[in-house]
């Protein structure tokens, strides 16, 4: 049994470290190859040059990737959360539970690229939207809703159910239940939930290839129009391999703002489990 028991410890213990290692490496690397490339200039204007991206800087992609990520967590909020208080509080027929997850599971499994091409087919053409920004950012919503949903119901389940139960005796109604005591008590992992969900969003470009991602555009005015994407701009900048330090920049700036969103949800959800 010790045996057993130190070998489970050392096999935690270097898988730990091989993850920790791979991405402090690629933290690294990227830091050294574009970390001089990033300027004020750089977050602050607007791509330039005869071969798009060789000169000025990012400032449209990284407002457009704000915008998209904020449409997806938008809606996939919405519907995560409303699909998993249904699922824990008021679903109350076993297969439709089971349809429902069953139908998470499915669309978590669903490659990116397959979501743009959907997006494209129902909102850019059936709808008539075109490529804007309201059409890629719900596609990465879409994207997203399973990973949101996921992590709200399991985080509506860890309630303590006394007070569920001690709330209805007393006569209090469901819905007032719900978001006096099951959201304050769950509003720390939601908050995670919808960042890291975010992160994914911010971070896929095929999506957006097919739905709202342009080479070049001024910051948007309205959610009708498309506009720049980091992930699409890096993509665009490697496929040309005319600026590779701009390209590593990019990808530095794109990552610093992923890890950045990743540790304000590990604080939050830190600050409400103390």
């Amino acid at each position: 049994m010790k045996n057993k028991t130190r070998f489970i410890r050392l096999w935690a213990t270097l898988s730990f470290l091989l993850v920790f290692g791979t991405v402090l490496f690629l933290f690294l690397y990227v830091f050294s190859k574009g970390a001089g490339a990033v300027s004020w200039e750089f977050l602050t204007q607007s791509p330039k040059g005869t071969v798009l991206g060789t000169e000025g800087g990012i400032l449209p992609a990284i407002v457009g990737s704000f915008l998209y990520t904020a449409i997806a967590v938008l809606f996939a909020s919405v519907l995560g959360m409303g699909t998993a208080l249904y699922q824990v509080f008021y679903c109350r027929r076993r297969k439709v539970s089971d349809a429902i997850s069953l139908i998470m599971q499915c669309m978590a499994g669903v490659p990116s690229i397959v979501m743009g091409l959907f997006g494209y087919s129902l909102l850019v053409l059936a709808l008539g939207w075109g490529k804007c920004l309201l059409a890629g950012g719900i596609t990465q919503g879409i994207m997203i809703l399973p990973f949101i949903e996921v992590r709200a119901e399991k985080a509506f389940r860890e309630v303590d159910s006394d007070l569920l139960a001690a709330s209805l005796a007393m006569g209090v109604s469901r819905s007032y239940t719900i978001r006096r005591i099951v959201l304050p008590q769950a509003v720390g992992q939601l908050t995670s939930a919808i960042i890291l969900g975010g992160c994914y969003a911010m971070g896929a470009a095929a999506p957006l290839i097919f739905t709202g991602a342009v080479i070049l555009s001024r910051v948007p005015t309205n959610l009708m129009q498309p506009a720049m994407a980091l992930p699409y701009h890096l993509y665009i900048l490697l496929t040309q391999g005319t600026s590779p330090a701009n390209a590593y920049g990019t990808a530095f700036v794109m990552m610093l703002l992923v890890l950045l969103s990743n540790t304000i949800a590990t604080f939050i959800t830190w600050r409400k489990l103390k």
